[in-house]
């Protein structure tokens, strides 16, 4: 249990920079060269390395060698975990909104005469107080 929360929480640590999620984005269109992957970028090749390999130490991506490239494969299968986990939480919240509406319906319907706690007695004002 403890392996997977810790290969989520590198999934997720991962896709919290727009860098990575853009990389991750274009490696959905298919394999790619860093040079390739760091051309829409401000940024410098090993800068584009440093993400790839945070990338690639979580499972999302793998390099493999052809001649002198190196191309960028997206692991789309690591991904799976990390979608499981927000399906999961999802429907967990929609089950708990669904709850909620009912409950804000019912009492809306509920009639005013509903026997309720009682309003708090105010003190009357310093002037209209007796002495006694």
């Amino acid at each position: 249990m403890a392996v997977a929360q810790d290969q989520l929480d590198a999934t997720f640590t991962a896709l919290a920079d727009p860098t990575r999620r853009a990389i991750v984005a274009r490696l959905a269109r298919g394999d790619a060269t860093v040079n390739e992957l760091a051309a829409p970028f401000d940024l410098t090749l090993p800068g584009i390395s440093k993400h790839l390999k945070v990338l690639e130490r979580c499972g999302l991506i793998s390099r493999t060698r052809r001649a002198q490239f190196r191309p960028c494969h997206l692991e789309a299968g690591a991904l799976d975990s990390a979608a499981a986990w927000i399906e999961d939480h999802r429907r967990i919240w929609a089950e708990r909104f669904d709850k909620l509406d009912a409950h804000l319906l019912e009492i809306q319907r509920a009639p005013d005469s509903e026997p309720g706690p009682a309003p708090a007695a105010r003190p009357a004002p310093a002037n209209e107080r007796r002495d006694r």
